[in-house]
């Protein structure tokens, strides 16, 4: 991780080459699953820095930040509600690879979004921005942007499930039902790759920018409609199915009333449940991040740890082409264990955590942040680890890609649905889906 004062002389030096000025006040932002943000004020003005954690971490991305930063301008002059990119780091700076943009109004923060008023207004101005996006004539747009070639984009879902172990069955039943059911291409449209709350800025109900264009690729545009209705992205709107705003209807209806095509519902369930593989390995990859040094920030290895919710939302999402009476069986969660003697490694993390809990109020900016990542950690510790080996099965996942296994099998079901259950109490019991998954598939409350 860089210091601080080294990262304020690099945007100095960035800041006199585009004429801002002096910088101060340098601030690091919370959240970020992979790249970092950094908001400064220079001649009364606020920016953003937006940097990769290091060198490393951009070797393996299909382009760069100079590329993200022309897809932005692309964008704001196309009408989208996108942020002015004022310039971009270059090796002379010193402080890595990213750029700098002017800091708009609102807050990405999903939880004070949702509680907004006017939802179904904000998603209307969300799908409106998406249809402009896909408008955007890929002849305006730097030739590196890649095409997604819909099969090899599942080829590399199965390289990468067998880097990571190869050995668990949810995730690989997805992978299968990706090659099974994949659609024919159609025409290539500019896709925003990550468009979902979180990455998107809201005020007073309304929308005031979309952030972080990294994923950018030519695609089919029903993946940018999905992505952002993965129960993942709704968090605490689980009820709410369009980016946890309003409903399905109302979101293809104002995107398709603002100029995007006609929404096919099937080709909208494929791409439902590719993102949702395809952040199933995204979570299994940041514990790789960290073990190899590229990055060891805390949120890495916590983060890979949410490969449970999507197991359990990708089991939701294929359960429906299950038989009716491997669907309609219910199942048991274990009973809670009994605690003697000394305390266990899970009462030690238990009290870590509430220690951890007495110094919050003196955290500020992304420490604060740093804090809550490590009491959820800590949390997962204590919420007994020896549950994680249980869901892994590499024989079962050959038998699942040679078609011997199947949701189809008699009680193969209703074996995953209580792993699911187990392996997500652990990992993060507070998962909106979780609750919805156990009323269903237990009858619990």
């Amino acid at each position: 991780m860089i210091d601080a004062d080294k990262l304020m002389v690099g945007i100095a030096h960035v800041c006199q080459r585009a004429g801002l000025g002096k910088p101060s006040d340098l601030k690091r932002l919370t959240g970020g699953a992979t790249m970092e943000s950094w908001r400064f004020v220079c001649g009364g003005n606020a920016f953003v820095l937006r940097r990769a954690p290091s060198l490393e971490f951009m070797a393996d991305r299909p382009f760069g930040h100079d590329v993200e930063a022309d897809v932005i301008r692309k964008a704001c002059a196309a009408g989208v509600t996108a942020p002015e990119v004022v310039c971009e780091l270059t090796p002379e700076d010193g402080i890595g690879s990213g750029f700098i943009m002017r800091s708009l109004p609102g807050t990405p923060n999903p939880k004070d979004i949702l509680v907004m008023e006017n939802a179904s207004g904000l998603l209307a101005e969300c799908a409106r921005d998406l249809a402009r996006i896909h408008g955007i004539a890929r002849a305006d747009l730097p030739a590196s942007i890649p095409v997604m070639d819909y099969r090899a984009a599942i080829a590399d879902f199965r390289a990468q499930f067998e880097e990571a172990g190869g050995d668990r069955p949810i995730i690989a039943l997805g992978i299968k039902w990706l090659e099974d059911n994949c659609p024919e291409a159609c025409e290539p449209l500019l896709n925003h790759g990550d468009y979902r709350l979180g990455n998107i800025l809201a005020e007073d109900g309304r929308l005031t920018g979309v952030l972080d264009w990294e994923l950018a690729h030519f695609g089919d545009p029903h993946e940018d409609l999905a992505f952002g209705c993965m129960a993942v992205w709704r968090f605490a709107r689980y009820d709410r199915p369009a980016l946890g705003l309003g409903s399905l209807e109302e979101y293809f209806a104002a995107y398709e009333a603002a100029g995007g095509a006609k929404v096919d519902p099937k080709r909208f369930r494929y791409w439902l449940v590719h993102r949702t593989v395809w952040w199933a390995l995204g979570c299994l990859k940041m514990a790789k991040f960290w073990r190899s040094g590229e990055d060891r920030m805390l949120e890495r290895v916590v983060i890979s740890r949410r490969t449970s919710e999507q197991e359990l939302d990708l089991l939701m999402l294929l359960e429906e082409d299950a038989p009716d009476a491997e669907r309609t069986l219910t199942v048991r969660t274990k009973p809670p264990g009994e605690d003697k003697g000394e305390a266990c490694n899970g009462e030690i993390a238990v009290a870590v955590s509430e220690w951890l809990a007495t110094i919050k109020d003196q955290m500020t900016g992304h420490d604060r942040f740093q804090l809550a990542v490590a009491r959820n950690a800590l949390g997962m510790i204590a919420r007994d680890d020896s549950i994680l080996p249980e869901s892994l099965d590499r024989p079962l996942v050959e038998d699942i890609f040679a078609g011997r296994q199947s949701l189809a099998s008699e009680g193969f079901l209703a074996t995953l649905r209580e792993a699911a259950l187990d392996k997500l109490e652990a990992d993060v019991p507070k998962y909106p889906a979780l609750a919805v998954a156990r009323k269903k598939w237990t009858g619990e409350t």
